[in-house]
């Protein structure tokens, strides 16, 4: 076994200890409303650092960063992923504060510390146990979108309010805005649309 394998093994078995007796002396320790603290913090990225493959952990972006690659990403990250993490990456959203651990600030330093085959091994993989889905399919190679992404985590400390206007119309609509979109739609081609009515709380 090696030295990578048994420092992995003694960290899971520590974590899991460590969350087991959490749970039985501290009620409401599985909660997701708490923040995790810095120990977790620390022991979960540690672990999430062991667990990637040593051949994304410095693997380089392959993808060049051209302004049409970085258009390309910022407007899959609005479809995609600004629903959690915000258009600016900022985290501040509806869902993102509620998951545990919450979104991160994808401007903040020790995420942009994270070298580019880590963040892409996230992206493409994923984050068991958190709210981060596997957005790769397939054999990581092939995945030209993971890595574009990973120049538009790069950009956001940097990202303009221009871009982020440009971003809001890749945004998924809400049920509420597909039934106005509708709803005009219908108005347009000339039919008949029943006025909403109104509601009093």
């Amino acid at each position: 076994m090696g030295r990578g394998l048994k420092i992995l093994l003694f960290a899971l078995v520590t974590l899991i200890l460590a969350g087991g007796l959490s749970m039985w002396l501290l009620p409401g320790a599985m909660s997701a409303k708490g923040k995790p603290s810095e120990l977790e913090i620390r022991v979960a990225r540690f672990v999430r650092y062991l667990a990637t493959p040593q051949r994304f952990l410095h693997a380089s972006n392959p993808v060049p960063a051209t302004p049409e690659i970085l258009r390309e990403a910022r407007r899959h990250f609005a479809d995609h992923c600004a629903t959690c993490h915000g258009n600016d990456g900022s985290g501040k959203t509806h869902m993102g504060p509620n998951f545990y651990p919450p979104v991160p600030d994808l401007r903040s330093s020790s995420i942009q510390a994270i070298s580019d085959g880590e963040l892409f091994y996230i992206i493409h993989d994923g984050i068991r146990f958190t709210g981060m889905p596997a957005w790769g399919t397939g054999d990581p190679a092939q995945d030209q979108d993971g890595w574009k992404l990973v120049h538009f985590i790069r950009h956001l400390p940097l990202i303009t309010p221009e871009e982020i206007a440009d971003m809001k119309q890749y945004n998924p609509l809400t049920k509420q805005e597909r039934i106005e979109q509708e709803m005009v739609g219908q108005f347009l081609s000339g039919e008949d649309v029943p006025l909403p009515t109104e509601h009093h709380h």
